[in-house]
């Protein structure tokens, strides 16, 4: 599932692509999962050292009444996820040479991405506002 977002790539943001994930696709493959394990590169929003990103996250523990686990990669290190050779790949052919000119443009692009192994990309547009530099 990708998360398309029409502001700032914050860490509410990143957390709120994660409850996005788990309500619409998680909950439902693994219905009786009891924790979550993510593996995110060191980027920005996700930052092993943001405070506002461990607070959003912790927040989404709370609500989800379960147990959170983060591991990150280490800086420059994101070719390492799987998921940056598996979906963005064919993300990127499935709109090569397409105008990205709206972001139903681009929703609509990611989610007609199907690989001939079984991968089925649903894309979803989060038009919420996320602020910058939030203490």
């Amino acid at each position: 599932m990708v998360n398309v977002g029409v502001t700032h790539d914050t860490a509410e943001f990143a957390v709120e692509s994660i409850r996005r994930w788990w309500k619409l696709a998680g909950c439902h493959r693994q219905p009786e999962a009891k924790r979550i394990l993510i593996c995110a590169d060191s980027g920005g929003s996700n930052s092993s050292r943001s405070r506002s990103w461990k607070l959003h996250l912790q927040e989404l523990a709370d609500e989800l009444g379960m147990a959170i686990t983060v591991c990150h990669y280490p800086p420059g290190t994101s070719k390492w996820n799987k998921i940056e050779h598996r979906l963005f790949s064919f993300i990127s052919l499935t709109w090569k040479g397409q105008p990205l000119i709206s972001y139903e443009t681009v929703v609509n692009l990611i989610g007609a991405t199907k690989t001939k192994s079984g991968l089925q990309v649903k894309a979803v547009l989060d038009t919420n506002t996320y602020e910058t530099a939030s203490k």
